[in-house]
C-alpha cells in the first residue's frame, strides 16, 4: 500500500509537471523577410551583391525544458537562392539571372532563455534544419547590343541522395538537389503573445546536381531571416 501511494504521488507530480509545461508552451504563426545568397567558394564565402530578397511563413513552437531552456521546432515555407548581375538595365549590354527555389523546411533549435518579466523572454540558440524543394523560378534577362531578351523557367529538383558526391543528375543552379540540410543560429524576443526573431541558416549540402562535383561543391545556401509572429 505504501508503494502504491508513492507511485500515485509520483504519477501525480509528473502529470502536474507536464500540465504546467503544456500551459507554458506556445505556438506562433510567423513570417518575414529572407535575405538569401549562395556561397561562391569552398570556404563558404558569399558575394553580398548577389543577395536576393525572399520570404518565409509558417509555424514555430516554443516548448520549455526547465526554466531556462526550450526546444523550438518549426514548419516553414521559405524562399532561398541568389542573383547574378553584370551591368545595369540601362546599358546596351546587360545580364541578370535570378534563382529563387522554394522549400518546405523543418528547423529544430535548442535555445537558452533569459526571463525579462512575466511571459517575456530573450532567447538565443542553434540547431539543425532539413528542407525539401517544392518549387521556384529561375529568371534570366538582359540585353545584347541594346536588344532585350528574357526567359523564365521552373526550377527542377533531382532526387539523388544529398549525402553523395558522385553520379548526380543534371547540372547547374537551374537543376538543384531536392533535399537541403544545414544549421541554424537564432536569437529573439518573446513578448507575451508576440515574437521577434532573427535567424541565420548555414547550408551544409551542395546544391547543384552534376558530375562536375569538384567545381559545384562550393554552392550552398546562406539565408538571413527576420521574423515577426503572434501566438495562437
Amino acid at each position: 500500500m505504501k508503494r502504491m501511494k508513492q507511485l500515485i504521488i509520483i504519477v501525480a507530480a509528473c502529470s502536474l509537471s507536464m500540465a504546467a509545461m503544456a500551459q507554458q508552451s506556445k505556438v506562433f504563426v510567423k513570417g518575414g523577410l529572407n535575405l538569401a545568397n549562395i556561397s561562391k567558394n569552398n570556404d563558404g564565402e558569399v558575394d553580398d551583391a548577389n543577395t536576393l530578397a525572399s520570404f518565409h511563413v509558417g509555424l514555430m513552437a516554443d516548448l520549455p525544458v526547465g526554466q531556462f531552456f526550450a526546444i523550438q521546432p518549426g514548419l516553414l515555407f521559405t524562399g532561398k537562392g541568389s542573383k547574378i548581375q553584370n551591368g545595369n538595365s540601362s546599358d546596351n549590354n546587360y545580364y541578370k539571372a535570378t534563382t529563387n527555389p522554394l522549400y518546405v523546411e523543418l528547423p529544430v533549435n535548442a535555445v537558452f532563455k533569459i526571463p525579462l518579466e512575466t511571459n517575456s523572454q530573450l532567447f538565443v540558440g542553434a540547431g539543425p534544419y532539413a528542407a525539401l524543394g517544392v518549387g521556384g523560378k529561375r529568371k534570366i534577362e538582359g540585353k545584347v547590343l541594346g536588344v532585350e531578351y528574357s526567359r523564365k523557367d521552373n526550377i527542377e529538383f533531382s532526387n539523388d541522395d544529398p549525402t553523395t558526391f558522385n553520379e548526380e543528375e543534371g547540372a547547374g543552379l537551374g537543376v538543384m538537389r531536392r533535399f537541403d540540410f544545414g544549421l541554424n543560429a537564432t536569437a529573439g524576443l518573446i513578448l507575451n503573445k508576440f515574437l521577434v526573431q532573427v535567424n541565420y541558416g548555414l547550408g551544409l549540402t551542395k546544391l547543384q546536381s552534376g558530375a562536375d562535383n569538384g567545381e559545384d561543391n562550393k554552392n550552398k545556401h546562406r539565408v538571413l531571416s527576420l521574423s515577426v509572429g503572434i501566438g495562437l
